[in-house]
């Protein structure tokens, strides 16, 4: 159960799913099920790092993608509360919206040039040319380098309101989802994060 929780592949997963994931390695006893549940309930990273949910639940209202990497989502994580021992303050992430793929980069500052050359190498030297991109109006995002690059490549550029998370509502949700996954997989002095990344991905 250690192992299948917060080993090496381990995801912090809930109870039920970590007795799946124990179940497909092979692995069954009678009182499964009850002993991943309490474990899960026990595991310290869980229970600090947890979520609290506050609100209601709303209907999902969900952006539709025709086909793989035709849509994506750019944002930016940061700064992070802890700096790593590389000096990274930030992280710059970008989901498509068909696939929930994901790509992410950590950056010392986010400068357009950053953005850029993200988007050039991740994005379109690996998947493609997309239809858009959706990003929130910060400078990073919208500036020369990025006109000349939708201009180069012929994309669109679609803004979302930097007070309106949920217009870019998948970007936000891998952002809450990939600090929670990073916050349990880090060391205890929580400066090797930009190493864990590509794990935690």
């Amino acid at each position: 159960m250690e192992e299948a929780h917060a080993g090496i592949c381990g995801a912090h997963q809930s109870g039920t799913k970590l007795c799946d994931r124990i179940k497909r390695m092979g692995y069954y006893w009678p009182t499964m099920v009850q002993d991943c549940m309490d474990y899960a309930k026990k595991c310290d990273a869980c229970q600090f790092h947890g979520n609290f949910i506050h609100q209601p639940p709303e209907v999902l209202h969900p952006t539709v993608a025709s086909w793989p990497f035709e849509d994506w989502g750019l944002d930016v994580v940061g700064p992070l509360p802890n700096k790593s021992s590389a000096g990274h303050l930030y992280i710059l992430a970008g989901t498509d919206y068909f696939s929930k793929w994901t790509e992410a980069v950590p950056l010392r500052e986010v400068k357009k040039e950053n953005v850029v050359d993200f988007v050039r190498t991740q994005i379109i030297y690996r998947y493609g040319v997309p239809r858009y991109i959706i990003t929130d109006n910060g400078k990073p995002f919208f500036n020369n380098f990025m006109d000349a690059l939708i201009e180069k490549f012929k994309f669109a550029q679609h803004k979302s309101s930097m007070y309106n998370a949920p217009a870019n509502g998948l970007a936000e949700a891998f952002n809450k989802t990939l600090c929670n996954l990073l916050k349990k997989m880090v060391s205890k002095s929580k400066r090797d994060w930009h190493e864990r990344l590509g794990e935690a991905l």
